[in-house]
């Protein structure tokens, strides 16, 4: 393993994963939070990359892919599900290698066909993702070879309903998103919207489990080998968001805040504190779990845990990513 800066905006804050037994012709990079782990393929049916990051970081997506081949083309872009950590690098990665394929979950394929922002989250949520194409998708029950290995493809609703995850039986490695994380696992976005899910994250956690697997590549985070300890954790989290949801709420309500400042890395309280106030998604939030109070108010309680927690600081009129 080769390990980089602290995780900041710069291109070079990522890690390479080479320790763990991974299947020939497979490598993951483990980059920051901002933007989600990627999986590089190769293999004698072609060249492909899983997840490409957000697009802040689409030049660092690039350099990753353009370093991982060696000078081979890339055939196909995958993304297991189409928040914009996920999927944001896909445009530049198009751009870069016209040729490529690109699948996507069909869940939403008809928003993308159609580009409706809004219906894939990202105008809510205050984020971007420059518009991409597809010419196909990861069907969950089918399988698909990716470097030397055929993989399975599984539904896994919870964090995103229309999120997969995928399992090569041979190695028993699982490329599990953000439905399994070494910690936890995703905010679950239809349990804020009024939409209960949290029975999907059991049914997922199940799943996972009985696949078995012996190698875990998250969407965040490093490559883990302890499942058992993984699931146990999440089931852990997930009965404590069962039993409080407003505490998932205010969890989910922070990482927004967060994500907005691993983008941003600095700036001026007032205009995070504007931005916040017209983010649709904080707003729905708010309305649904903190109306007590006033919305300016919460935004500013929820602003100094995370200074508090040291995932963010102050600096006189300024709020820094930490």
């Amino acid at each position: 393993m080769t390990s980089s800066a602290p995780n900041k905006r710069s291109p070079a804050s990522f890690i390479v994963q080479a320790e763990c037994p991974l299947p020939a012709g497979m490598q993951v990079f483990e980059r920051g939070w901002l933007s989600a782990n990627g999986v590089l393929f190769q293999g004698p049916e072609g060249s492909a990359l899983v997840d490409t990051g957000y697009c802040t970081h689409s030049s660092q997506t690039v350099a990753l892919a353009r370093n991982g081949l060696g000078g081979r083309e890339l055939d196909l872009i995958l993304n297991t599900h189409l928040h914009s950590d996920h999927c944001g690098g896909n445009a530049a990665l198009q751009q870069e290698y016209p040729a490529a394929r690109t699948l996507i979950p069909p869940g939403l394929a008809d928003f993308v066909r159609q580009w409706d922002p809004v219906a894939l989250s990202y105008t809510p949520t205050g984020q971007e993702c420059p518009r991409f194409r597809f010419e196909g998708m990861l069907v969950p029950g089918q399988q698909i070879t990716l470097g030397s290995s055929d993989w399975q493809i599984h539904a896994a609703p919870g964090h995103d309903p229309h999120s997969v995850i995928l399992f090569a039986p041979a190695s028993r490695t699982l490329i599990s998103a953000d439905a399994l994380w070494e910690n936890g696992f995703g905010i679950v976005f239809d349990e804020l919207e009024g939409i209960e899910a949290f029975d999907e994250v059991a049914a997922t956690l199940d799943l996972i489990e009985s696949l078995g697997p012996v190698v875990v590549v998250p969407g965040h985070g490093p490559v883990f080998t302890d499942a058992g300890a993984a699931l146990a954790a999440a089931r852990s989290r997930l009965k404590s968001f069962v039993a409080d949801p407003a505490r998932h709420a205010r969890h989910a309500a922070k990482v927004l805040l967060k994500f907005k400042l691993l983008d941003l890395q600095q700036i001026r309280a007032a205009d995070f504190q504007r931005w916040a106030l017209g983010n649709e998604y904080l707003g729905l939030v708010h309305r649904r779990y903190a109306a007590e109070s006033a919305l300016a108010d919460w935004i500013d309680g929820l602003t100094s845990e995370l200074v508090r927690s040291g995932a963010a600081r102050r600096d006189g009129a300024l709020i820094l990513n930490a």
